[in-house]
């Protein structure tokens, strides 16, 4: 087992998506850890005020080499990383040791067009939030004594897949721009691995969001992260699952929140079959009785997310 740090520069980072014909930025072997460092706010860094920008991630915005500009997503991701070993058919265990922000502000927009209600908040919005890192919160709105508890994590962890650009707005069963809020220092995700290497990436850092992400954004924020990747030939999964201290999470990913909780459930009602033994019907009268469905965001197009949780409380075990 090895230690890597993995520093954001113009030579590790990508933005907009994910690909398979990345250079990777690091190399590492089943059960390394790595500190991590991601930015965020590639489109409106010159807007940032001072203690936004650093001069590394002033150089990723004026200098990122066009090999590295993916797609027209967003978002900045560090990675990918390559996994040795991993083949296809396998799963990348992520525990998610430690995620810090790594700047005292965050920022929060409001895109035109986007966002639960549209037609309501038409105009487009730009919001940078102070962030007491001392006391764990933010303070919104500036004056109002409104103090948002900070629950940092990555909105995106995700793999590549064999498309030459994947946009990095939707989520899938590659995960992706997940943006579930309970993927917090202590979680591990499962995701199915489908490219030698599984080229892991990571980003899209929110100190805080609700479910739903209604307005686009969350509290978006430059983050730190300590993960550990482990190459899982034990277990084969086609879509990702969640585990956190209290909870197992499945995800359903569709164009309609309908469809996206029917994945979820029936991916819950998969997974007690597999780790439980319980018959189909017997799963699906445990989801009625003891999981909770939450919509995990709704802003991410094509594909709104729900994800189930069940709790760890009522199994005497299960290992995953």
């Amino acid at each position: 087992m090895t230690h890597h740090i993995l520093k954001a520069t113009k030579e590790t980072v990508h933005l907009g998506g994910f690909s398979h014909l990345l250079e990777p930025a690091l190399f590492v072997n089943s059960h390394d850890t790595i500190d991590v460092e991601t930015y965020t706010g590639y489109y409106i860094y010159d807007k940032a005020p001072p203690e936004f920008l650093t001069p590394e991630f002033i150089d990723i915005c004026e200098n990122l080499p066009p090999e590295r500009k993916i797609a027209t997503g967003p978002h900045l991701l560090t990675g990918p990383i390559y996994i040795q070993n991993a083949e296809p058919g396998d799963v990348l265990e992520v525990q998610l040791e430690a995620i810090s922000p790594s700047l005292p502000v965050g920022f929060n927009a409001i895109r035109e067009g986007w966002g639960a209600l549209p037609q309501q908040f038409t105009e487009a919005a730009l919001r940078f939030i102070p962030l007491d890192l001392k006391n764990n919160f933010a303070e919104f709105p500036l004056g109002s004594n409104i103090k948002i508890p900070l629950t940092p994590f990555f909105g995106i962890l995700g793999v590549a897949t064999p498309e030459n650009s994947r946009n990095s707005i939707p989520p899938g069963a590659y995960g992706g721009n997940i943006d579930n809020r309970q993927l917090q220092a202590g979680s591990r995700l499962f995701l199915p691995i489908y490219l030698p290497g599984a080229l892991f990436s990571l980003g899209d850092g929110h100190s805080a969001q609700g479910d739903g992400e209604v307005n686009v954004t969350a509290l978006e924020t430059s983050m730190n992260g300590r993960i550990k990747l482990i190459l899982r030939k034990d277990l084969q999964l086609k879509t990702p699952i969640a585990e956190t201290p209290t909870d197992f999470i499945t995800m359903g990913f569709a164009e309609t929140l309908d469809d996206a909780l029917e994945l979820a459930l029936k991916n819950m009602i998969d997974f007690l079959e597999r780790f439980t033994n319980l018959s189909p019907e017997d799963a699906y009268v445990l989801c009625s009785l003891a999981v909770n469905f939450h919509i995990t965001q709704v802003v991410n197009s094509p594909h709104k997310g729900v994800h189930g949780m069940l709790s760890k409380s009522i199994f005497s075990k299960i290992r995953l």
